[in-house]
């Protein structure tokens, strides 16, 4: 099972979270990351964020990153949208 968490932040405090779970062995984890930030995006009525070089870094190196407001073009009501991957697929 792939899960990831979304958490929406402001002021330090978290407003709204979810988790998002698929587990469909067809995905590769990109698409199951972009699907599950479409869920957010949806479930928080947001538009979707840019991913700009710092995230996909971070992405890469601690499966987590942050999307502030430089990553909106519309602006937003939070500090910002983090995703964090919790559970990866097991192909025991």
């Amino acid at each position: 099972m792939f899960r990831i968490w979304g958490k929406l932040f402001r002021e330090n405090h978290m407003l709204r979270d979810m988790v998002y779970e698929n587990n469909d062995p067809s995905l590769n984890r990109t698409k199951k990351v972009f699907a599950g930030l479409h869920e957010f995006c949806i479930t928080f009525d947001l538009q979707e964020p840019i991913w700009l070089d710092k995230n996909i870094e971070e992405f890469k190196k601690i499966d987590k990153t942050r999307f502030y407001q430089d990553n909106f073009i519309e602006a937003v009501d939070f500090d910002y949208l983090e995703i964090h991957v919790i559970e990866e697929d097991s192909f025991y």
